[in-house]
């Protein structure tokens, strides 16, 4: 039975959590203003909420130019959100709050939900001696997260609370997943395992609570717009998005072989649909969705057609489940060192998001991944 730790270093310790936080928060504060604003995806939400929020069409190019140029972005070209308006009241706050009080606001949150998701998964995990949860703050796309004022990190501690809760409390581990739908296109194998578990274990509840979830933000987002779908359709067809490069795989694929051909992309996400039903069939009587769940996630993100590096901050929680599997293999944390390595060199490099450099990425997480969990328990510790 592991030792109760005093609570003189328990207080001791907070107080060093506190005080780095507080550092944090100090420079975010003293950093951000107008142009910090506008240098960062933080914008395109920013924009779209202060359109939402005064009961204008989040998706007009021209006035989210005008808004985004009033805060400092001195491009021509207006930075639009191509999500579809399912989550949105989630952010209607910064509709009413200048660009650099969202960004402080938003870079804030982004933090409490990256030091919440570290300290759920030390839960998950059985409150364990190792501190491997705590290479969440460090991972490279967390870290381009808060640089880019990205949504992983919201997908990332999503994704803890549903392995946390879909045992106990599935309602609200269906429920939590709702920012899911902003970005359906990273999770079809997922949700489509998670459509055939239900099915098979007649449990429909977590199907159920993200059902309402998703019903309930459209309906509130649609009472703030009742043309946003409309203008949401158009908005597709006026910015082209089929012709614009994402740096992943089914997408390098259709652009090395003819970027008129845009089914290419997504032969992929079809193969790994194919595949996560195949491997749900073959394992349903002794499902866990914290071990087999895991590599359904990944596989996910490694065959989308649409996504980026920032996404992949959700990977986490499975990976955490490769790197207590294989904690005891020097050459799978060597490996794992190595990929985080490429990922940080983008960060440190500030190569664009867009970019081919990160096609690597996601594929590189599910190798290493399927290499880390081969090796048999090692001392007992599990997956």
């Amino acid at each position: 039975m592991p030792a109760r730790k005093s609570p003189l270093r328990m207080f001791l310790a907070a107080c060093i959590i506190a005080a780095g936080a507080c550092l944090v928060v100090g420079i975010l504060v003293a950093g951000a203003d107008k142009a910090n604003a506008t240098g960062r995806d933080f914008i395109q939400y920013w924009a779209l909420e202060q359109q939402l929020a005064h009961g204008a069409n989040p998706y007009d190019s021209d006035a989210i130019l005008r808004l985004q140029r009033s805060a400092g972005l001195d491009k021509n070209e207006p930075i639009i959100n191509f999500s579809p308006p399912v989550a949105w009241i989630f952010f209607l706050p910064l509709g009413w709050l200048s660009a650099k009080s969202g960004l402080i606001g938003w870079l804030m949150l982004l933090l409490v939900c990256l030091a919440v998701s570290v300290w759920l998964l030390w839960l998950l995990h059985g409150r364990p001696e190792s501190r491997y949860h705590v290479i969440a703050l460090g991972f490279p796309p967390a870290l381009w997260c808060l640089v880019a004022g990205q949504l992983g990190i919201f997908f990332l501690i999503e994704v803890v609370l549903f392995t946390l809760l879909v045992k106990t409390r599935p309602w609200l581990a269906g429920a939590s997943l709702v920012l899911f739908a902003m970005k359906p296109q990273l999770f079809l194998p997922f949700f489509l395992v998670l459509a055939l578990w239900s099915i098979a274990r007649r449990q429909f509840a977590v199907m159920a609570g993200f059902a309402l979830a998703v019903a309930a933000s459209c309906a509130a987002t649609y009472s703030f717009d009742r043309q946003i779908w409309q203008q949401y359709h158009e908005m597709l067809h006026t910015q082209k998005v089929v012709d614009m490069f994402v740096p992943t795989v089914g997408m390098a694929l259709r652009f090395a072989i003819d970027r008129r051909a845009t089914w290419i992309e997504f032969i992929f996400e079809a193969a790994g649909c194919l595949w996560a039903a195949w491997y749900f069939l073959r394992r349903r009587a002794q499902w866990d969705w914290s071990t087999d769940g895991a590599l359904v996630l990944i596989v996910s993100m490694a065959c989308t057609p649409y996504s980026w590096f920032t996404d992949q901050a959700l990977l986490f929680p499975p990976l955490l489940v490769g790197l207590y599997k294989a904690q005891h293999s020097l050459i799978a944390l060597l490996l794992f060192g190595l990929v985080c390595l490429g990922g940080m060199v983008g960060l440190i490099a500030q190569l664009p998001l867009t970019g081919a450099f990160y096609v690597w990425t996601a594929p590189a997480w599910l190798l290493w991944y399927l290499y880390a969990v081969r090796r048999p328990e090692v001392d007992g510790v599990a997956a």
